[in-house]
């Protein structure tokens, strides 16, 4: 029961990878913020969650594209919970259209959600841990944060933006001496909605399902591993399928991931 009792905040909590993030911790008794821009969506996961073991959910409301609006959501949430034990930054919007067809309006969207509504977070968050000396930022990134993949320019230069800053993050942290965590968790497929919402480059979402998404690892069972590498202070993991070979695939033989991925359809 590592997680009981710790307050946790979860963005992106309304359904998928956060839905089950939240239920997971729930059934080890945290006490959760969930947080998505669909307070009724964030009500039903909130009632699932306390037909378990946490004692308190609470609801905040929380657009991440909106980042200028985060400093005082956070101070409106330190009044209420005092200090928060662990951020899991989860929240976020996919791509699904090559680079050329992608207006910069979508280009600028996703960054704004993706890269600037989570330092945005993290920052306004900081200072709360620094004063407690402890504390633990998890980001949910991908594996396309550590490699680019056709449809995905933008979602991946995001996400690698991302390690860049985390990583930086994590070394001023080591250096301060404080008991501040960062830990990157990079999934592959898991099965959610989230190309349901992905953004084609005219700003539409696909409202499909990906075939890969399909047959992706269950939120259920990637919950279980993310919760494991947080217990553990893991600082960068991978988790999914077969796909998690890319990273290495990239990182020893990069001509032949060059060949590998070049064969990805382009629709």
């Amino acid at each position: 029961m590592f997680f009981k009792d710790k307050t946790i905040w979860i963005t992106g909590a309304s359904s998928g990878i956060g839905k089950a993030l939240a239920i997971a911790l729930s059934q080890q008794g945290a006490k959760l913020i969930l947080s998505s821009r669909n307070q009724g969506k964030l009500e039903e996961v909130r009632d699932e969650c306390l037909s378990y073991l946490s004692t308190e959910v609470y609801v905040q409301v929380l657009d991440l594209e909106q980042y200028h609006l985060i400093p005082k959501i956070v101070e409106s949430i330190l009044q209420r919970f005092l200090k928060i034990d662990i951020l899991i930054n989860n929240g976020g919007i996919s791509q699904r259209d090559v680079a050329k067809n992608t207006s910069l309006a979508v280009d600028k969207r996703i960054m704004d959600i993706n890269f600037m509504g989570t330092i945005a977070l993290s920052k306004s968050l900081l200072p709360s841990m620094l004063k407690f000396q402890l504390g633990h930022i998890v980001v949910i990134s991908s594996l396309v944060g550590k490699f680019g993949t056709p449809l995905r320019s933008t979602y991946s230069a995001s996400k690698h933006a991302l390690h860049g800053f985390f990583d930086s993050l994590r070394a001023e942290m080591d250096q301060e001496d404080k008991d501040i965590y960062i830990s990157l968790i990079c999934p592959g497929y898991i099965n959610t909605r989230i190309t349901y919402n992905a953004l084609l480059g005219n700003g539409a979402p696909q409202d499909s399902l990906d075939e890969a998404q399909a047959n992706g690892m269950s939120p259920e069972v990637f919950a279980k591993k993310t919760l494991w590498a947080i217990r553990k202070k893991k600082k960068e993991v991978y988790i999914g399928k077969r796909e998690i070979f890319g990273v290495y695939i990239k990182r020893f033989f990069p001509n032949l991931f060059s060949k590998l991925i070049s064969k990805v359809k382009v629709t």
